[in-house]
């Protein structure tokens, strides 16, 4: 072959290969250009599983585990790459019918942690011996509905002890019709009954409204010094009547936002409850204080005191650390669950400190209000600093851990 043929030959092939390669990457862009931007299905389902908040597998039809969702382990649907036992025999049964079916997979032992209580699965068919659990956590609705169980059977039986003792008591004064003392004595009982029982009735009805039954008011600027003095007020009846002296440290000027009335409310329930649980001639304190930008009102007592096992419990509705008490004194068990309430929708909360035989203190910690004023105002408002400093005036200080007395330096 001749040169100028082999030279036109190997022109050919370069140009016949330069259109190729040209033709393939333009092919190879208009398919770029077609594609969508962003994830593909496959991507999405994906990450729609992952976030679930339900728990997810899917089986094969032997068992095995080949798909599953980070909620699946914390369901306890996932163990060691395993699927659960009920979940895998619950799968077979839905291979061999082809039908749906619900399936228990609640926790079997307790692993010691806050854990699901109540976990539900559906097992699915998806076709080729594949099928698909999900499961969904009900615990919050199972401990909601032990919690109105308890609540339904602890208001019943309250408000049967008074109703019955009525009932009784008024059977009591028709026979003793014509003898005036025992029906003077059998309406006193009446009396202080219907009290209780219209106390009973009047706590529960604020405590549905703190739980959200009702909206709350809204919250104004309010005087600490003014939320005691009116506590107190409400207060001084019983503490007389129980031969207690309550001594209140200061006026501090402090200012809280809330509502005047629940404050007062839950202040008066402290008091109530450290007279109540207090000896004749034992002294009863209310301190005030700021610290870390929230107003602490502590009432402390020189009572029985609380165990450490029922320190927590107290604050539960209808509960009484000393029953035998409670019922001399007619409590109802609501007071300190308001208080609670009150605090947690004040955006603060309360605190105890107890020791048996030593006497109690009870922190109500209550975000403060701040003062929005300008800069120049605040200086000429600021009074001069004085030379000497005056002497200060022994008052008690709730700390949380310990309640002291800052001039005196003991432990109560």
């Amino acid at each position: 072959m001749t040169t100028p043929v082999v030279l036109l030959t190997a022109i050919g092939a370069l140009v016949v290969g330069a259109v190729a390669g040209f033709l393939a990457a333009s092919a190879r862009a208009r398919r770029e250009a077609a594609r969508p931007v962003g994830p593909t299905v496959a991507e999405l389902l994906e990450r729609l599983i992952r976030s679930s908040n339900n728990g997810v597998i899917v089986l094969n039809r032997f068992g095995d585990l080949v798909l599953h969702n980070p909620r699946a382990y914390e369901l306890g649907l996932v163990r060691v790459n395993q699927a659960d036992p009920r979940a895998r025999k619950a799968a077979e049964q839905v291979v061999e019918t082809d039908e749906a079916m619900e399936v228990d997979l609640s926790p079997l032992e307790n692993r010691g942690r806050r854990q699901p209580e109540a976990v539900l699965g559906e097992v699915r068919p998806l076709g080729d011996g594949f099928t698909v659990v999900e499961a969904v956590d009900h615990s919050e609705a199972i401990r909601l509905e032990a919690v109105r169980r308890d609540f339904v059977a602890n208001v019943s039986h309250e408000l049967k002890t008074p109703v019955g003792a009525i009932a009784l008591l008024t059977e009591a004064v028709l026979d003793a019709a014509e003898d005036v003392e025992e029906v003077r004595r059998f309406g006193g009982k009446i009396l202080r009954e219907s009290t209780r029982l219209g106390q009973l009735v009047t706590e529960l009805i604020a405590l549905s409204r703190l739980q959200g039954a009702e909206r709350l008011p809204d919250l104004n600027v309010v005087e600490v010094d003014a939320v005691v003095r009116e506590a107190l007020g409400r207060t001084t009846l019983s503490a007389e009547s129980a031969d207690i002296t309550i001594t209140t440290d200061t006026p501090s000027g402090l200012l809280i936002e809330g509502d005047r009335t629940l404050l007062v409310t839950a202040l008066s329930n402290l008091l109530e409850n450290a007279v109540a649980y207090s000896s004749a001639g034992s002294p009863v304190s209310i301190s005030r204080r700021l610290a870390d930008g929230m107003v602490e009102i502590a009432v402390t007592d020189r009572g029985i005191g609380i165990a450490e096992d029922e320190q927590q419990r107290v604050f539960e509705r209808f509960y009484r650390a000393d029953k035998a008490r409670s019922r001399a004194t007619g409590g109802t068990g609501l007071g300190l669950a308001i208080v609670k309430h009150v605090a947690a929708n004040h955006g603060g909360s309360v605190g105890l400190w107890s020791r048996p035989g030593t006497g109690s203190t009870f922190t109500l910690r209550i975000p403060a209000h701040v003062r929005t004023e300008p800069a120049d105002t605040a200086r000429k408002a600021a009074p001069a600093r004085p030379d000497k400093t005056p002497e200060r005036t022994p008052r008690l200080v709730a700390t949380g851990q310990e309640i002291s007395s800052p001039d005196h330096g003991g432990n109560l």
